[in-house]
């Protein structure tokens, strides 16, 4: 038998009603999105708020009392059950719905030990010690943007719960900027007295244009070790060098020296980078003195280059000692955070999901990042991942910045860091509940 189909168009309003009307195993993708789209609209108003008060007021790693209390109870209001003082001051925030994954979802929580130029009416003025000295603080990693987009994608998955099952572990961390939050976490029970989650998610402010999605497989941060090394002399008078053995000019070696490692001993086509951030010595001009402190980082993305960055950092120093015959420095080489590494399958399964919610133009696959985060040491755990950035620019400044001689805009880290709340805060929510909801859906 034949049947002729007759085309019905149905009234927007008609139509808004069938899609309500589908059951929630049901739900299209775009109603999905909408929906989402919609609870991070209506909710703008009050994060607001609570981004321009955690802007003006971070606090170092640690020491977030404040914001780890505020965070709490925002996560209290909504329905979870909330544990502080995780891995010092960390937050575990639970919410149980039903059988299904249990899918973690990370946010940090302190701020940078340096004074904030960007000029906003919000910009913080607070203060706290840092290494024995007190010093400005800010949020000039972004870290508020991921608090809020945080608290955002809660409160929409609450308002959703008909549409997935399973159980939420949100997580603020501690310490991420010195890269030991995530590790005390773990060591104070994160995934024994609460649970070792199925999927984790983490995302990252980045100045891309807001309504920008960025993702790729893989690695997307670099392996970070820092540099700690005390270069030892013999201290004399400035008129008398040959009296005395300058650790200055040691040190003023080494610093040299030790990129010959990055240039001549690396593979150029892999990435690596040694830096050296601070030389403390010496009092006057005219005193030769006993020693001289050099710090600095190391970067890297796969272990075999780490393992010949390290290998080369303490032989220059040894070396360079040596060549002055001085005695041997002692060279601490302190490991950091390992690289993120996205599960492939995730980011494949996540792709189709923001391209669908944000446009092929601004969900994108792009190069990881040179810095390091320690959301790895979930990762490391065996936990499928996947971490992701979100644009924070107006567009016609990002297309400015890119052209040549335009007007640079301010990274991650820079004193002029200041991302525009809205939309950047909305994308990143609903970036985030997207993804949650893909792999909780009923």
């Amino acid at each position: 038998m034949k049947f002729r189909l007759r085309q019905t168009v149905l009234s927007p309003a008609l139509a808004a009603a069938f899609v309500l009307s589908l059951p929630a195993q049901a739900q299209l993708p775009g109603a999905l999105k909408t929906q989402v789209s919609s609870s991070v609209n209506n909710a703008w108003p009050a994060l607001e708020g609570i981004y321009k008060d955690l802007h003006a007021h971070p606090e170092l790693a640690f020491q977030e009392t404040r914001t780890a209390g505020k965070l709490a109870a925002e996560m209290r209001k909504l329905g979870f059950t909330v544990t502080e003082k995780v891995g010092k001051t960390g937050v575990v925030a639970i919410y149980k719905n039903g059988p299904g994954p249990t899918v973690m979802v990370r946010t940090e929580l302190d701020g940078l030990p340096m004074e904030e130029k960007s000029g906003l009416p919000y910009a913080s003025r607070a203060k706290a010690s840092s290494e024995g000295r007190e010093s400005f603080t800010a949020h000039s990693c972004g870290h508020d943007i991921h608090m809020t987009s945080w608290l955002a994608t809660a409160r929409t998955l609450v308002n959703m719960k008909s549409q997935w099952s399973g159980t939420l572990m949100f997580v603020a961390q501690p310490a991420e900027e010195t890269v030991s939050g995530a590790k005390a976490m773990l060591a104070d029970g994160l995934f024994t007295r609460f649970a070792k989650p199925d999927y984790a998610f983490a995302l990252h402010s980045w100045p891309l244009a807001h309504g920008t999605v960025g993702y790729n497989v893989g690695a997307v941060s670099s392996n970070s070790d820092a540099i700690e090394i005390v270069f030892k002399g013999r201290g004399g008078h400035g008129s008398a060098p040959d009296k005395a053995v300058d650790p200055i000019a040691i040190a003023a070696r080494f610093v040299t020296d030790v990129q010959t490692v990055v240039s001549r001993e690396k593979d150029p086509k892999e990435f690596g980078v040694v830096t050296i951030g601070a030389i403390n010595g010496g009092t006057v001009g005219n005193i030769i003195p006993d020693s001289v402190q050099v710090r600095g980082t190391i970067r890297s993305y796969s272990p075999a280059v780490r393992a010949k960055l390290l290998d080369g950092v303490k032989r220059i120093a040894l070396a360079s000692a040596a060549m002055a015959n001085a005695p041997a420095p002692q060279v601490d080489l302190i490991p950091g955070g390992t690289a993120i590494v996205n599960s492939e399958a995730l980011v494949q399964r996540l792709e189709p999901v923001f391209k669908d919610a944000f446009g092929d133009t601004k969900a994108q696959r792009m190069p990881a990042m040179t810095a390091s985060e320690d959301f790895s040491q979930f990762v490391d755990q065996g936990v499928p991942s996947v971490f992701f950035f979100t644009g924070v620019y107006d567009a016609k400044d990002v297309e400015e910045a890119a052209r040549e001689g335009g007007k640079p805009i301010a990274f991650n880290h820079s004193p002029f860091y200041a991302p525009v709340p809205e939309p950047s805060i909305k994308t990143a929510a609903q970036a985030m509940s997207l993804a949650v909801l893909d792999v909780l859906k009923r």
